[in-house]
C-alpha cells in the first residue's frame, strides 16, 4: 500500500508570522478591539456622560430563564477561549508547543507565587486608578458581574475569570511576544503593540480601562520576556479578575461606592 507522506511545515520567516499573527487576533482579541471602539463610539455619542452609563463584565444571557442562561454562559466561555486551542495547533506546527511559552505545569510553586504577588500588586493600584478615572467621567462604570442570584452565579464568575486569564495571557503576553521575538522585533517595541492591543480590546470600559490596561500590559510583557513563562501572568490575572467578579457579587447593595 503506497503511502503518500507529509511535507514539513515550511519555515516561520517573518512574513509568515505577521500573517499568522493577523489571522490568529482577527478571531480573537483582535476582533474584540474593534468592537470594543465601536462601543466606546456608542458611549461618546450617547446622550448620558460616560460615567453615567455601564459597562457590564459578566452579565445575563437569557433573563428569567436561570438554566438557559447558565448554558449559555457556559457555551459562551468554551467558544472565548477557543483561540488558545488555535495558538496551541500553530506552535506545534512549528515544532514548539505551550511549553515555548511558558505554559504548562512545570513550576507551580513559583508560577502560582509570582502570580499571587503581581496580582496584589496590580490589582490594588488598579482599583485605585479605576475610581479616579470614573470620577473625573473619562470612564464608564465597570459592573464586574450581573447574573441572577442563583446558585451557579459565583462558579460561572470564576470560570469567567480563568477564562479571560488563560486567553489574555496566553495570547496577548505569550504567543504575541514570542513570535514577534521571531520576526526579529526588538523586546520594547513588541512589548509596546502588546500593550496598546490589551488595552484596545478594554475600550469599551472607557479611556481609563484604555490607559490602565496599557500599563498593566508593560508590566506584564516585561515580565513575560524576563521570566520566559505566561503561567504566573495566567494566575495573576485569574486572580485579579476572581476577585473583582466575586467580590462584587457578594459586596453589591451593602457598601455605597459600588454601583
Amino acid at each position: 500500500m503506497h503511502t503518500q507522506s507529509l511535507a514539513p511545515a515550511p519555515a516561520l520567516g517573518p512574513r509568515l508570522i505577521r500573517a499568522e499573527i493577523l489571522v490568529v487576533l482577527s478571531v480573537s482579541l483582535g476582533a474584540s478591539a474593534v468592537l470594543s471602539l465601536v462601543r466606546l463610539i456608542g458611549a461618546l455619542t450617547a446622550p448620558r456622560e460616560l460615567k453615567g452609563q455601564q459597562a457590564v463584565l459578566v452579565g445575563s444571557l437569557a433573563p428569567g430563564r436561570p438554566w438557559l442562561d447558565l448554558t449559555l454562559q457556559l457555551v459562551d466561555i468554551a467558544i472565548s477561549v477557543a483561540p488558545v486551542a488555535l495558538v496551541a495547533y500553530l506552535l506545534v506546527r512549528s515544532g514548539e508547543s505551550l511549553r515555548t511559552i511558558g505554559v504548562d505545569l512545570r513550576e507551580p510553586g513559583r508560577d502560582t507565587l509570582r502570580g499571587a504577588l503581581l496580582a496584589a500588586a496590580i490589582g490594588g493600584s488598579g482599583l485605585a486608578f479605576y475610581l479616579v478615572v470614573q470620577a473625573i467621567g473619562v470612564n464608564l462604570t465597570v459592573v464586574p458581574g450581573q447574573l441572577p442570584d442563583v446558585w451557579w452565579r459565583v462558579p460561572v464568575l470564576l470560570l469567567a475569570a480563568v477564562q479571560n486569564g488563560v486567553l489574555e495571557e496566553v495570547l496577548v503576553a505569550g504567543y504575541l511576544l514570542h513570535r514577534l521575538d521571531q520576526a526579529g522585533w526588538g523586546p520594547w517595541r513588541a512589548v509596546a503593540v502588546s500593550a496598546v492591543l490589551r488595552g484596545s480590546y478594554h475600550l469599551y470600559q472607557g479611556f481609563g480601562g484604555f490607559v490602565g490596561n496599557v500599563v498593566m500590559g508593560l508590566v506584564f510583557g516585561r515580565l513575560y520576556q524576563r521570566w520566559g513563562r505566561a503561567m504566573p501572568l495566567v494566575v495573576a490575572h485569574t486572580l485579579i479578575d476572581a476577585v473583582a467578579f466575586a467580590g462584587y457579587a457578594a459586596l453589591h447593595g451593602k457598601v455605597s461606592w459600588l454601583p
